[in-house]
């Protein structure tokens, strides 16, 4: 792990991971392009044994991390594509093999086991086992110890607090912020009214915006929120920190975006209870475990800060911010400071519907129309309503680098990031699905659309149970499309679990197809949130599992070779010339 992002970078550089370009680079579409292009080459080396193997389809992929040193209309560089391939994760998480130019990863094992090293952590926390002997507590000790550590840590100062800029001297502009996809930002290009937001105080449009600031996003800041009722205290237990894309609206106004289903969302609707407006802190750069961390499905009441402790094997030092009341990572690169709007009404708001009563539907004071956005699913999340935030202060260490990235068409940095939560939630998944052996959530689902669960099949109609458990299960609820295979399918090689979901499945007994919330990006759902979801019983069927009146029959064995045969062959496979 690495205490900042330019010891990151540094790193990167030294592990032959990244490329600086010296050429001017424009931040509308041309570095998003660039990037784009670079995270589907091969990656410069192969990660873990673990990543080769519970990936074989992408782990070799993802091209350099790429550091642009000159961008227009800003003097501060852009860093994209660093968590870009399974080794920079690994190397940024602390799990990473030993290779050309690093060593090997505090929590790296022997057997390469890489994000699974992590898991394996994670696993002794959730279900510790007693020490049987006075020894065995003995070395008990650092582990209680390094528990002791995980808490963030108030500090004095900060990197991040190096230069301070507040008042109507804040420029958003002058930061490198990038649109990824031609439509971001722009509702006309969706079938939206393109005035929508016309008349707003503070925002900024004309044809010279357009051009060259429409559609701009930050896309790897931790957006750090707490509930109302936590206002005053020294370490509120609500802290958060999301990950959510902010869109950028004038030099001191942006639009910021939460699904209704976050923990920034719901501590937003605790202040516009209160008819206060809420504090917001984006943060950029930091320990190398953050931005991971903000991504990561924590489970109610556990910081992602504490999470970033346990990773990084120490506190995260934090620091007050400047206008607001909260604090931010102290090693961050850049730090936005603001309050959003608690006037803004909720979510949900299509300009092109008439009211009930005939009348044309208005955004609500605090409110813009974000978006379009070119999303991890492939397609532009569409415009909707959602609060303003007012910049108080844009404070940031002398000489910063600004982090960003692209999401889009699979594999970008959002897929190994969420690969990593594949292997490292784990244990926490069992621990509300014991059942579960193994699951895969692959590439073509963009995570929320389909995953792979692989079993021990021991009762009829076991599978059904696992699915409703998953439909239960914090984040991976909202996944819609569920098959469950037996225990002697490799859930990572799609070629698999295809050939037994074709050959084990009666469409007419084992699709089980239930209505509730689906991910808010979903386009295909009926209406935004709420949809359909499938559960596909890919296991070999037993007696007790006749559904709607069909039967079911013995299952032939599958094809096998004898193991001495495929012994011999192997001992003898020389001769055979071949």
């Amino acid at each position: 792990m690495y205490e900042n992002l330019q010891d990151f970078v540094a790193a990167l550089d030294k592990a032959g991971e990244l490329k600086r370009i010296s050429a001017k680079v424009d931040p509308v579409l041309e570095i998003a392009a660039i990037t784009d292009r670079v995270s589907k080459s091969p990656a410069p080396y192969a990660p873990s044994a673990r990543a080769r193997a519970t990936d074989p389809r992408c782990f070799g992929k993802g091209g350099h991390a790429l550091l642009f040193q000159s961008v227009e209309g800003s003097d501060i560089p852009v860093l994209i594509n660093a968590y870009g391939s399974y080794r920079r994760l690994e190397m940024a998480l602390g799990c990473n093999e030993p290779g050309p130019g690093v060593e090997a990863g505090p929590s790296t094992t022997t057997d390469g086991a890489g994000f699974d090293a992590l898991a394996a952590r994670v696993a002794k926390l959730v279900k510790p086992e007693p020490p049987p002997t006075l020894l065995a507590k003995l070395q008990k000790i650092p582990e209680l110890l390094d528990l002791a550590k995980l808490p963030p840590k108030r500090v004095k100062s900060g990197l991040c607090q190096e230069v301070v800029v507040t008042g109507k001297d804040v420029d958003l502009t002058r930061l490198p912020l990038i649109r990824c996809w031609p439509h971001d930002g722009d509702p006309g290009a969706v079938g939206y009214p393109p005035d929508v937001n016309a008349g707003i105080e503070g925002l900024s449009t004309g044809p010279a915006w357009d051009r060259s600031h429409r559609g701009r996003y930050i896309t790897l800041g931790g957006i750090h929120t707490i509930h109302a009722d936590d206002i005053g205290n020294p370490a509120p237990p609500s802290r958060n920190v999301g990950m959510y894309r902010v869109q950028l609206l004038g030099p001191r106004r942006m639009a910021m975006h939460w699904h209704i289903t976050h923990d920034g969302a719901r501590h937003w609707r605790s202040w516009k209870a209160r008819g206060e407006r809420m504090p917001v802190a984006i943060a950029l750069g930091g320990e190398s475990v953050l931005p991971y961390c903000a991504t990561a499905p924590m489970p109610p009441g556990i910081s992602e800060l504490m999470l970033a402790g346990f990773l990084n094997r120490g506190s995260i030092p934090l620091v007050p911010c400047t206008t607001v009341p909260l604090d931010v990572p102290a090693n961050s690169e850049i730090v936005i400071e603001g309050y959003v709007s608690h006037d803004a009404p909720h979510i949900g708001f299509d300009p092109r519907i008439p009211n009930a009563d005939g009348s044309h539907p208005r955004l609500g004071e605090g409110a813009v129309f974000e978006g379009p956005f070119g999303d991890h699913t492939g397609f532009y999340s569409l415009p909707d309503r959602y609060p303003i935030l007012d910049v108080t202060a844009i404070t940031h260490r002398r000489n910063p680098i600004y982090p960003t990235t692209i999401v889009g068409l699979p594999p970008q940095e959002d897929y190994y990031l969420g690969k990593a939560t594949e292997r490292i939630f784990l244990p926490l998944l069992r621990t509300i699905v014991p059942d579960i052996i193994d699951y895969d959530l692959p590439m073509f689902g963009a995570f929320h659309n389909c995953a792979f669960i692989k079993i021990r099949k021991d009762y009829p109609l076991h599978a059904r149970r696992i699915m409703h458990a998953i439909w239960g299960a914090g984040q991976m609820s909202w996944t819609k499309i569920i098959v469950v295979v037996d225990e002697e399918v490799d859930v990572h090689d799609q070629d698999d679990v295809l050939f037994h979901l074709c050959a084990n499945v009666d469409p007419g007994r084992d699709l089980e197809i239930v209505a509730g919330p689906v991910d808010i990006l979903d386009h295909a759902a009926p209406r935004l949130g709420a949809g359909h979801k499938l559960g596909i019983d890919a296991t070999r069927k037993i007696k007790g599992e006749e559904v709607n009146g069909h039967a079911v029959r013995d299952y032939p064995p599958i094809l096998a070779m004898p193991p001495e045969i495929l012994t011999r062959i192997e001992r003898r496979w020389r001769e055979y010339g071949l």
